[in-house]
C-alpha cells in the first residue's frame, strides 16, 4: 500500500521517519524509567506506563509496522505486551508455609489454623520466610525467594538497605516445653555463622491456664554463676519465669535468654535467620536417639545476664529496624505505599482482602499468610471475627 504519491512521496518519507525517530526516542526513553523494576510496581509506574508508555509504544508499532519494517513493530508490540504483564503481576499473593516437626509441637496449627502438613507432630508454619531452610511458596509452586528475585521493588524503599529479605513470620505450636535458648547479635551471626542474628517479637494466640515462658533473668547474674548454674542444673532458679495470656507480646531482642513453655501458641515476628544456641533442653533425645545438640560455649558469649528492659514501640506491638508489627482486630483500610510491603497474617475470623484501585480481591480465613507488594496503593479487609497480625518494615 502507498501511503504518499510520487510527487509528495519525499516530504511524506522525510516526515515520517522523523516521527517514527521521536517515537522512538520517547520509547527509549520510557523503557530507560523503567528499566528498575521498582517503577513498574509502584503506582506512579503504573500510572506513568498507562496513561503514557503504553500508547507511546502502540503508536510507535504502527509507525515501525508502516514506514520502516514489520519486525520493528514487534519489537514495539513485544514491549507493550510484557509492560502491561508488568503493570498486572505485582499483585496481592497468599502464601504456603514450610514446616517444621520438631520434637516438643502439637497438632493445632493443622486442626485449628487449617496448615497443611503431613508432618506429625506440626509444630512450626513458616508463614513468610526466604530462608533456605523453609521457604514460602506462591500458588504456582515457586518460591517467595524467587518472587522478590524478579521483582525487586516489591520490598519497598525501606528494605534497599538490606542484602536480604529481613523479616521470617511463624506460627508455632508448644505442647511442650521449648529448650532454653538464646540468638546472637548480627555482629556474632556473621563471624560465626555466616547468617545475621536473631531479634524476635511473640504474640500469644493461644495459653493453656497457668501456661508461663521463659524471658531473661530475674536479676543480673555473672558469667561464671551463668556457666556454674547451667553445669549443675540449677539455671531455672534464676530465670523470669512470666505467666501468659491470650494476647500478650513480648520482643526479644538478640541475647535475650528465652523459652516459650507448654501449652502456648505464638505468631513470631523474627529476623530473617535461623541461628539457635540452646542453654538446657530437660536431657531429651533426638530423632536420632541422641541427646540435642546444646551450645554451651556459644551461649556464655552472647546471652544478656540480666532481666528484660521496658520498650516503648510508640502504640505498635513491637518495632525495631527490621519490622514493624501491628494487631488489627474486625474490617479496617489502610495504604501499602512504596515504602515497605505488608504482610498480614490472619490469627481469627475469615473474610475478603480487596484492592481498592484495582477491585481485585482475595478470600482470607485464620490462618493464611497474605502478602502486598510495595507500591499496593490503598487496600481493605472486609469480614467476620477478623483479626490479623499486620507486618511492614
Amino acid at each position: 500500500m502507498r501511503l504518499c504519491n510520487t510527487d509528495s512521496q519525499i516530504n511524506c518519507f522525510t516526515f515520517s521517519h522523523l516521527y517514527v525517530v521521536v517515537q522512538l526516542v520517547w520509547i527509549a526513553a520510557f523503557l530507560v524509567s523503567t528499566k528498575f523494576e521498582h517503577f513498574r510496581c509502584q503506582p506512579p509506574g503504573k500510572i506513568s506506563y498507562c496513561c503514557f508508555g503504553a500508547p507511546v509504544l502502540c503508536t510507535g508499532a504502527l509507525f515501525c509496522t508502516l514506514f520502516l519494517h514489520p519486525f520493528f513493530g514487534k519489537i514495539a508490540l513485544l514491549y507493550l505486551i510484557s509492560g502491561i504483564s508488568e503493570v498486572y503481576k505485582m499483585k496481592m499473593i497468599q502464601l504456603t508455609p514450610s514446616c517444621k516437626d520438631y520434637l516438643w509441637g502439637g497438632e493445632k496449627l493443622r486442626t485449628e489454623y487449617g496448615i497443611q502438613s503431613e508432618l506429625h507432630p506440626l509444630s512450626e508454619a513458616w508463614m513468610l520466610s526466604c530462608h533456605p531452610d523453609g521457604p514460602s511458596y506462591l500458588p504456582d509452586g515457586s518460591t517467595f525467594q524467587q518472587y522478590i528475585n524478579a521483582h525487586p521493588g516489591c520490598l519497598g524503599t525501606h528494605c534497599e538497605k538490606f542484602s536480604e529479605f529481613p523479616v521470617l513470620a511463624k506460627l508455632i505450636d508448644a505442647k511442650k516445653d521449648l529448650s532454653i535458648q538464646v540468638h546472637p547479635s548480627n555482629e556474632y551471626a556473621l563471624e560465626h555463622e555466616h547468617q545475621y542474628g536473631k531479634t524476635e517479637m511473640w504474640y500469644v494466640l493461644e495459653a493453656e491456664p497457668g501456661a508461663s515462658l521463659y524471658y531473661g533473668f530475674t536479676h543480673e547474674i555473672s558469667k561464671e554463676e551463668f556457666e556454674r548454674r547451667i553445669q549443675d542444673n540449677t539455671l531455672t532458679d534464676v530465670l523470669n519465669a512470666v505467666p501468659v495470656h491470650k494476647g500478650d507480646c513480648f520482643f526479644i531482642p538478640s541475647g535475650t535468654l528465652h523459652a516459650i513453655r507448654k501449652g502456648i501458641v505464638v505468631a513470631e515476628i523474627q529476623q530473617n535467620s535461623n541461628v539457635t544456641y540452646r542453654i538446657y533442653d530437660y536431657g531429651r533425645l533426638g530423632a536420632d536417639g541422641k541427646p540435642r545438640q546444646l551450645h554451651i560455649p556459644q551461649a556464655l558469649d552472647v546471652t544478656l545476664r540480666e532481666p528484660p528492659k521496658a520498650q516503648d514501640f510508640h502504640g505498635h506491638l513491637a518495632q525495631c529496624d527490621y519490622f514493624t508489627v501491628d494487631a488489627v482486630e474486625g474490617g479496617f483500610e489502610d495504604v501499602c505505599d512504596e515504602t515497605s510491603f505488608t504482610s498480614l497474617l490472619v490469627l481469627e475470623g475469615k473474610g475478603t482482602l480487596t484492592e481498592t484501585a484495582t477491585g481485585e480481591s482475595l478470600p482470607i480465613r485464620k490462618g493464611q499468610s497474605l502478602f502486598l507488594p510495595a507500591g499496593t496503593g490503598a487496600y481493605a479487609v472486609t469480614g467476620t471475627d477478623l483479626k490479623c497480625l499486620r507486618t511492614r518494615v
